[in-house]
């Protein structure tokens, strides 16, 4: 599915529709370049899973936890050197817990994804506008 959206609003809005059909041990890979929206895309995520809190990316934490409607856990492995780092945070209790995960720069740790995966992948067209993002869902 591709969806295009031209606003950070729009962003924020479809990410918020997928998290609220989202169910427990659902696993989400965020891809896309440095600035397409991915925390936008994170944010309205989380607010559709009733988070309230602040959504900030953890960059250098790997994951931060969050309680909504059910666990929210958001991997940003952007500065992952080594995939046994994965391994030392307990990667795989998260992935098979009962929360939902959404995964920042997954293409990163492809091989410890699971089939059943979603891939998102956002992208930007400067020819139709600086908001414009080209969001494919697989």
């Amino acid at each position: 599915m591709i969806k295009e959206v031209f606003s950070e609003e729009e962003t924020f809005g479809f990410a918020k529709k997928m998290a609220e059909n989202a169910n427990k041990g659902g696993i989400y890979c965020l891809c896309g370049d440095l600035g397409v929206g991915k925390t936008v895309f994170t944010k309205g995520f989380a607010k559709g899973l009733g988070i309230a809190e602040h959504i900030t990316s953890p960059t250098f934490t790997i994951v931060n936890e969050y309680e909504g409607k059910m666990p929210f856990y958001h991997f940003d492995v952007y500065r992952i050197s080594d995939i046994e780092e994965m391994y030392d945070i307990g990667f795989e209790e998260y992935i098979f817990g009962d929360g939902v995960c959404l995964i920042e720069w997954a293409d990163l740790i492809k091989e410890l994804i699971p089939e059943n995966a979603v891939w998102i992948n956002i992208e930007k067209d400067l020819e139709k506008g600086f908001d414009y993002r080209k969001i494919e869902v697989k």
